[in-house]
């Protein structure tokens, strides 16, 4: 034996559960080598690289589409202006002047108030725009005040009562003189309505009637219904309700003017209206109104003529004259004498036709009559 050695030493046994911890420790280091992990198994914790453990996901894109051409936006049409709202325009407190013709009297409406002299059938040149009227010769101050009163108060008026007038009639029909022909005027009225005839007869038969009738209003007398009977009735509706006049030989039916008369009332409202005022109507002055017939309807301008003195059957009268002239071909010519001492009742009426034909009626007595 060599100096210095040391003799040898037995083996100590190792205990078996070390060996088991040892491979316990190699299998686990295989599993982590295989994970990528063995070297952030290992170290403090946190482990500084354990920033590039990550996951990655991995999108597979849709095929790319045709590129589609862009279209361009829809242009929006911008609201259109509200229309601007117009200013009321002040309107001058002055009356508007009479016309002066026909046609002037017809587009302002049936005016039962004295106007300026109109000369009917005579229409006057127009006046150039924006010129005042020129003043008619003759036209009463008194007229004109009437005029401007009209839209403040009614025109004042009085109806006649009850009554009979009898007539002798002359004229002439064709080649043939009137004879033998008498005419009665009829008027019955209880204050709210009224019926009106008048007949023409000759012995025992009734060769022409007209017939008018209605109610009275705050304007005077309105008719409802008026009819001509000579061989076959004709009549006209006053349709107040819807403004109309309806003709019964289906006419073309007219629109209905505030203050219309038929051809027999207008006589009556004529003498109310100067009985109501007559110096509101002087000579000079006219009346404009719609006056409807059996089968048409026109204005009829009657002109204030001076006062005549009439010897008829009833006695002497003083009598005011009204003419309507006719304004077109085939109209008839009317002339009307009131009496102020029968509250301007018709004393004489007298018709011409376009031919020459024509109907005198004068007074041959006056009866009251009874609603």
């Amino acid at each position: 034996m060599p100096p210095h050695a040391l003799p040898a030493q037995p083996p100590v046994p190792r205990p078996p559960w070390r060996g088991l911890a040892l491979l316990a420790a190699a299998v686990l280091l295989a599993h982590l080598a295989l994970l990528g992990l063995a070297p952030m198994a290992v170290g403090p914790h946190p482990s500084p690289l354990a920033n590039k453990f990550s996951t990655r996901t991995i999108v597979i894109a849709p095929p790319a589409a045709e590129p589609v051409a862009p279209q361009p936006a829809a242009t929006a049409k911008p609201p259109p202006p509200k229309p601007a709202r117009p200013r009321p325009v002040a309107r001058p407190q002055a009356p508007a002047p009479a016309p002066e013709s026909p046609a002037a009297a017809e587009a302002v409406g049936p005016d039962l108030t004295a106007q300026a002299p109109v000369e009917a059938g005579v229409p006057a040149e127009p006046a150039p725009e924006g010129a005042a009227p020129a003043p008619t010769e003759g036209a009463s101050a008194a007229a004109g005040s009437s005029a401007a009163g009209q839209a403040e108060a009614p025109v004042p008026q009085r109806i006649p009562g009850s009554v009979r007038l009898a007539f002798a009639v002359t004229g002439q029909q064709g080649m043939a003189p009137m004879q033998g022909v008498f005419g009665n005027l009829t008027w019955l009225q209880d204050g709210q309505q009224y019926d009106a005839q008048l007949s023409l007869n000759f012995l025992f038969r009734t060769i022409r009637s007209q017939h008018s009738n209605g109610v009275i209003g705050a304007n005077g007398i309105e008719p409802a219904r008026f009819s001509d009977k000579r061989r076959n009735e004709v009549a006209s509706h006053f349709m107040r309700d819807q403004g109309t006049v309806v003709f019964s030989n289906n006419a073309p039916s007219v629109p209905l003017m505030p203050g219309a008369q038929d051809r027999l009332s207008v006589i009556l409202q004529l003498g109310a209206l100067m009985a109501g005022d007559p110096g509101r109507y002087p000579p000079g002055a006219a009346f404009a109104i719609q006056t409807v017939g059996p089968r048409d309807a026109d204005i009829w301008i009657f002109k204030v003529e001076d006062d005549e003195k009439l010897s008829l059957q009833a006695g002497e009268f003083t009598a005011r004259k009204l003419t309507r002239n006719p304004r077109k071909p085939f109209d008839d010519k009317v002339e009307l004498w009131l009496a102020p001492e029968l509250g301007y009742l018709p004393v004489r009426i007298k018709q011409t036709q376009s031919n020459g034909d024509f109907a005198d009626l004068q007074l041959r007595s006056v009866e009251s009559m009874r609603p």
